[in-house]
């Protein structure tokens, strides 16, 4: 994502050039806190991903919040999904949570870890719900696609981004996209509130800066992600990777994740999941 709106802010804003600087561990702490820690003169910016820039301080103590950036847009919304083989006897999300109800524990599904976007969009549908999945965490979701196609795992949770390239050619069936309404990218697949279960989960990518932006700055750089995100070449690459755009604006994005704090506070009370 980094990599993709940096070309993008290359094109459209005069005179800048991006550097990738990747900052990996502890669940995307480390680059939260290398951002959140810099200058805030509009050099640094960040690629904020849900849940983990707002599940990490709720889990423990950690040197930065929410309310240490300065949020400029959403950008993408890549939705959850979860999937099992094509030979399997689940077919929608109904006969998962019914498969999920009459095995002892519950049924297992690969995440790419505790407190991951799959093992939260799950402790999500299941206490609105009132069953039990048995999360089975991986070092990332190719793994856990790698055991269900292998059959260690009946199913599988991924982003949609990833499920399409995973489909790709093998014994692969998606029950839906925890999300509002359909993707762009897979348009004949049926969200889970279209089967009756309005979950959303999944990975929202946002762009942020460290608290104290100027003004004319914040401007400046709100201006830029507008041209970008409706220039038709940005988009056209945008879905070559199975990227879903979805352009949130400042203000509502930061509704939005407040609300999402809002919810995953609540389920901490009554299933810390770590």
């Amino acid at each position: 994502t980094a990599r993709l709106f940096g070309r993008g802010i290359e094109k459209h804003l005069a005179g800048a050039r991006v550097v990738i600087t990747p900052r990996p561990g502890a669940t995307g702490e480390i680059g939260a806190i290398a951002a959140a820690e810099s200058k805030p003169d509009g050099y640094t910016l960040v690629v904020l991903v849900t849940p983990n820039v707002l599940s990490v301080p709720i889990e423990r103590q950690s040197r930065y919040t929410l309310d240490s950036f300065d949020l400029i847009a959403n950008l993408v919304d890549d939705p959850g999904t979860i999937s099992v083989r094509s030979d399997s006897p689940i077919r929608n999300v109904a006969e998962l949570i019914a498969a999920s109800k009459n095995m002892p524990g519950g049924i297992a599904v690969g995440t790419s870890g505790i407190g991951s976007t799959g093992h939260i969009a799950m402790l999500l549908m299941q206490k609105q719900y009132g069953f039990n999945f048995r999360n089975i965490p991986f070092s990332g979701h190719s793994a856990a696609r790698t055991a269900m196609l292998s059959r260690d795992i009946p199913a599988s949770f991924a982003n949609l981004g990833e499920t399409i390239g995973y489909a790709k050619g093998q014994p692969w069936r998606t029950l839906g996209q925890m999300s509002p309404q359909r993707s762009d990218l897979a348009p004949t697949l049926l969200t889970f509130a279209e089967q009756g279960y309005p979950i959303e989960g999944g990975s929202l990518r946002g762009l942020a800066a460290p608290k104290g932006l100027p003004r004319d700055v914040i401007d400046t750089l709100v201006s830029t992600i507008d041209k970008v995100m409706t220039d038709p070449e940005f988009i056209a690459n945008a879905n070559a990777i199975d990227h879903p755009l979805r352009y949130i604006k400042r203000d509502e994005y930061a509704r939005v994740l407040r609300e999402m704090d809002a919810r995953l506070r609540e389920i901490w009370k009554s299933t810390p999941w770590n």
